[in-house]
C-alpha cells in the first residue's frame, strides 16, 4: 500500500537517503507527504505488443506530474513502443513540465547515447539486462565496464542502477564518478534479504 511505501521511504530517509525512486502516483503522493526527499517517479504499466512498460505512454507521464515528482523516469530503450515515439514523449515533458527534469532507463551503450542527444538530464543503467538482447549482461561484470562506458560517452548525468546490492558496489560505482546510485532491492525487499541470511545457515 501507499502508506507501507511511504514508512519505507522513511525508513531510507532515516539511513540517510539522498532522494527515492517510486512506482505509482499514488505512492508518490503519499512519499512526499512523509520525507522531503527527491523523487524519481515511474509508473509501471503492461501494454499488449510492447515489451515497454516503464512510463511507456504520455498517459504515465501525466500521472507523474500530478504526483508532484521531481524527476520523470521512462524506457529510453530501442524496444517497440505501445503508442508515442520517445521523441514525442520527451518534448511533451518539455512543454508540460518545464521544471521536471527527464531520466532515460537503457540497456546499452547506443541508446545511452540517444538519450544524451534527446536531452535527458539523467542517463539511468537500470534496464541492463531486462532487454532481449542485453539477457545475461549485468552492470558489474568486468568491473562496471559498461558503467564506465556509458560515463565515457554521455554528458547527461548518469545514475548507477541495477544489481548494486552491498555497500562496496556503492562505493565502487560512486569512485567512478556517476552522479547518484539507486539501490533497489538490497533494501527494499525483506523477504529476500531474510532468505538470503538463511540460506547461508541451512544451504
Amino acid at each position: 500500500s501507499s502508506f507501507i511505501m511511504s514508512k519505507m521511504a522513511l525508513a531510507a530517509y532515516q539511513g540517510g537517503a539522498k532522494g527515492i525512486r517510486a512506482n505509482t502516483k499514488e505512492d508518490i503522493i503519499a512519499i512526499k507527504k512523509e520525507v522531503d526527499l527527491p523523487v524519481i517517479g515511474i509508473v509501471k504499466r503492461d501494454y499488449e505488443g510492447s515489451n515497454v512498460f516503464i512510463t511507456a505512454t504520455t498517459k504515465e507521464v501525466d500521472e507523474l506530474i500530478e504526483s508532484g515528482c521531481e524527476v520523470i523516469a521512462l524506457d529510453a530503450t530501442k524496444q517497440e513502443r505501445p503508442k508515442e515515439s520517445l521523441e514525442e514523449i520527451v518534448q511533451y515533458i518539455r512543454d508540460n513540465a518545464p521544471n521536471v527534469e527527464i531520466m532515460a532507463d537503457i540497456s546499452d551503450l547506443d541508446e545511452a547515447i540517444n538519450a544524451d542527444k534527446l536531452g535527458f538530464d539523467y542517463v539511468g543503467t537500470t534496464l541492463r539486462g531486462y532487454t532481449s538482447y542485453t539477457k545475461g549482461h549485468v552492470l558489474y561484470e568486468n568491473d562496471f565496464q559498461f558503467l564506465k562506458d556509458v560515463l565515457n560517452k554521455v554528458e547527461a548525468k548518469v545514475i548507477a542502477e541495477g544489481n548494486v546490492v552491498t555497500p562496496e558496489m556503492l562505493k565502487r560505482v560512486t569512485d567512478l564518478g556517476v552522479h547518484c546510485t539507486v539501490v533497489g532491492g538490497a533494501i527494499t525487499r525483506p523477504l529476500e534479504i531474510t532468505k538470503r541470511f538463511i540460506k547461508e545457515i541451512e544451504g
